[in-house]
C-alpha cells in the first residue's frame, strides 16, 4: 500500500471505553500470567489503532492545514485524546498494582514498568480539560505559523521559503529577509504572546494539580527522563558555557573575516562563504535519486530501508501553500511505517532532511518489529543521536549532492554542529526560567530571552528593533509544543560528534556501534543506550571539551581561503 491508501478511521470513543473497561477488569481480577499477557496484547492492538489514527491525521493535516476534513478530525482528536489517555492511565495503574507485576517485568523488561510508573505521575482525570486546552493551543500555534503569506521578491512566501534569502550573498537581501519575517511575527505578536501565556499557565496549573512544585519536573517526566534531572542538565549547560561558547565566539570572528564583514549582524550568520553557501544540485526528485544511490552503497540495511520509504511513498518533501513549517519523522504503528515530512527550499537543508530525518526513519525501521510498542522509539534525546549521526555517516556521498561545493558543505556542516549547541542551551535555559516564573508578563519573558541569548551567543547583534527586544524565540516551535525538548538536540549532537570522531578512526567499528544502537530502539534508557553504542556521557565534565577540541582541530586544518 502507498501512504495515500493508508486508512484513517476516527476512534470510536464508546467502543474504546468498553474495551478498556473489559481489559481493566481482567488485569485487576486475574491470577493467570497467560491471561494477563493475552490482555496486554489486546490493549497494545487497541493502542496501535488509536496511535495510527492520531498519526495519520497529524501528518495529513500538517501537509495541508487548509484541508477541512483533517482540520475537523484534528480538533476532535485534540479534544478527545486526553480522554483516551485517561483510559490508558487506569490500565497502567492496574498493571503496576497486580501481584504478577514481577513476572510481567521479567517478560517485558523492567524499563517498561519504570516508564509506566513515571508516566502515572504525569496524569490524572483532574487535568483532562487542561490537556485538551494544551492540545488546542499547540494546534493554534501551528496554524498561525502555517498562515504566513509574506510578500517578498515579487512573490508570496511562507516562512520555510525564506531560507534561500537568509543565505543570499547580497547583504541587503539578507537584512530585508530578516525584517520581512520579523514583521510577520510583530504583526501577530499579541496572538503569539496569548498562546504562549496560556500554555505556560495551563502547564503550571497541571503540575500543581499533580503535586509538583512547578512544571519543570512534570515536563521532564512527560519526556520519559528516568535517569537524569534538571540539575544534571544545568551542569551540562555549564560545560557548554565554559568550554564551547569561547570556541563559538572565536568561530564567529573567523566567519566575519571570511565574509569581509567587520560589524557582523544577526542576519549575516546564516551565510558561510562570500561565494555563497553550498547548494544541492537538482530538484526534489533528483535529490531523492541521489539519496537512493547513497543508501544502497552505505549498507544493505539502509538500502532496504530506503526502498521501503520510496515504494510506500512515505516522504512529503516540498514546501507548498497551507503546509506547516519545519520537518519531522514519525511512525505509523499499524503499517510499521516511518514517515518523513519536510519543506525543501533549495538550500543545503534539503540534503540534511534526507540524512537527518532519514536517520530517525532508519532507526524506527530497524526496531519496527520489536513486540513491545513502547520500545520502538527511545526517548527524544536518544532519537536525535540516530538522525544527527546519519548526517555524518553520509559524508562520503556529499559529492553526489553538492559536486564541486562538497568541501564547502563539509566545512559548514561540521561548523554548524558546533555553533548550534549554545543556541540549544539558550532555548533550554530560557524555558527553565519561564517555568520557574509562570507569572512573568510577555515583556519579562522577552527580557529573559535576550539576557540568556547574550550569555550563550554574545556575538549575535540585532539591527531589527523587534528582535532586539527578545522576540526571536517566537519562531521556535518546540518552545510552544514540547517544553524542555530542545536540549535533546544538543545532547544528541555531542553524541553524534563522537560518532564522527569514531568514523574518522575506524568506519566499520563506528557503523557497527551505530547499527546496534538503532536496533535497540527504546529498550533501554538514554544513559544505558550510550553504553550500547560505546559513547561518552555528555553530563560528565570534560565530554563537551573533548568533542569540541577534536572538531575544532579538523576545522582549523581546513584552508577556508580555498573554499570561500
Amino acid at each position: 500500500m502507498k501512504f495515500s491508501e493508508y486508512k484513517y478511521e476516527r476512534p470510536n470513543l464508546e467502543e474504546l471505553k468498553a474495551k478498556f473497561e473489559s481489559a481493566l477488569k481482567v488485569i485487576k481480577e486475574s491470577n493467570s500470567l497467560d491471561e494477563l499477557v493475552k490482555t496486554i496484547d489486546e490493549i497494545n492492538k487497541i493502542k496501535g489503532d488509536v496511535d495510527t489514527a492520531l498519526t495519520l491525521c497529524s501528518i495529513r493535516y500538517s501537509i495541508n492545514t487548509n484541508d477541512e476534513f483533517y482540520e475537523k478530525e484534528q480538533e476532535f482528536l485534540d479534544e478527545n485524546s486526553p480522554v483516551i489517555s485517561s483510559y490508558i492511565n487506569e490500565i497502567n495503574k492496574a498493571l503496576v498494582a497486580t501481584p504478577l507485576v514481577g513476572k510481567l517485568e521479567e517478560k517485558y523488561g523492567k524499563k517498561l514498568f519504570d516508564s509506566i510508573r513515571l508516566d502515572l505521575t504525569t496524569f490524572s482525570n483532574e487535568i483532562i480539560e487542561d490537556l485538551q486546552e494544551e492540545n488546542k493551543l499547540c494546534s493554534r500555534y501551528s496554524k498561525l505559523i502555517a498562515s504566513a503569506k509574506i510578500p517578498f521578491d515579487g512573490k508570496i512566501l511562507n516562512l520555510s521559503q525564506f531560507a534561500p534569502y537568509t543565505t543570499n550573498v547580497d547583504r541587503n537581501v539578507r537584512k530585508e529577509a530578516e525584517a520581512a519575517t520579523a514583521k510577520f511575527f510583530e504583526e501577530n505578536e499579541k496572538e503569539f504572546d496569548d498562546i504562549y501565556d496560556s500554555l505556560v499557565k495551563v502547564r503550571d496549573r497541571m503540575a500543581k494539580k499533580l503535586g509538583f512544585e512547578n512544571y519543570i519536573p512534570l515536563g521532564y517526566a512527560r519526556l520519559g527522563r528516568t535517569d537524569y534531572d534538571s540539575e544534571m542538565v544545568k551542569n551540562y549547560r555549564k560545560q557548554i558555557y565554559e568550554d564551547l561558547v569561547p570556541i563559538v565566539n572565536e568561530m564567529a570572528k573567523e566567519k566575519g573575516k571570511r565574509l569581509n564583514i567587520k560589524d557582523m549582524k544577526s542576519y549575516d550568520f546564516n551565510l558561510e562563504f562570500l561565494s555563497g553557501n553550498p547548494k544541492p544540485k537538482g530538484n526534489a526528485k533528483e535529490l531523492v535519486e541521489k539519496a537512493n544511490k547513497m543508501y544502497h552503497e552505505m549498507s544493505k540495511e539502509t538500502g532496504e530501508f530506503f526502498d521501503f520509504m520510496r515504494e510506500h511513498e512515505l516522504m512529503d518533501l516540498e514546501a507548498k501553500e497551507g503546509k506547516t513549517s519545519g520537518g519531522y519523522c514519525t511512525f505509523i504503528t499499524n503499517y510499521k511505517s516511518p514517515f518523513i515530512f519536510s519543506n525543501f527550499n533549495g538550500t543545503s537543508g534539503d540534503v540534511d532532511v534526507l540524512t537527518h530525518e532519514a536517520g530517525h526513519a532508519f532507526q524506527c525501521y530497524c526496531s519496527r518489529n520489536i513486540t513491545v510498542p513502547e520500545y520502538i522509539w527511545p526517548t527524544l534525546e536518544a532519537c536525535e543521536i540516530h538522525s544527527m549521526s546519519m548526517e555524518f555517516f553520509a559524508w562520503p556521498w556529499m559529492n553526489l549532492f553538492f559536486e564541486e561545493d562538497k568541501d564547502k558543505y563539509l566545512f559548514s556542516h561540521l561548523a554548524g554542529t558546533i555553533t548550534f549547541i549554545p543556541y540549544g542551551a539558550t532555548v533550554d535555559e530560557f524555558q527553565h526560567e519561564i517555568y520557574l516564573h509562570p507569572e512573568y508578563t510577555p515583556k519579562q519573558r522577552k527580557e529573559a530571552w535576550r539576557k540568556i541569548e547574550k550569555k550563550y551567543l554574545p556575538f549575535k547583534v540585532y539591527e531589527n528593533e523587534f528582535l532586539d527586544k527578545g522576540n526571536y524565540w517566537l519562531r521556535q516551535g518546540h518552545i510552544f509544543s514540547t517544553a524542555f525538548y530542545y536540549i535533546d538536540y544538543t545532547l544528541a549532537q555531542v553524541c553524534a560528534q563522537q560518532f564522527w570522531i569514531k568514523n574518522q578512526e575506524n568506519h566499520e567499528k563506528a557503523w557497527e556501534d551505530y547499527y546496534r544502537l538503532c536496533c535497540a530502539g527504546g529498550s533501554k534508557t538514554f544513559l544505558e543506550l550510550l553504553k550500547v553504542a560505546n559513547l561518552k556521557n555528555p553530563f560528565i565534565d570534560g565530554t563537551v571539551k573533548y568533542v569540541a577540541n577534536h572538531l575544532k582541530e579538523w576545522l582549523d586544518n581546513v584552508d577556508s581561503e580555498k573554499i570561500k
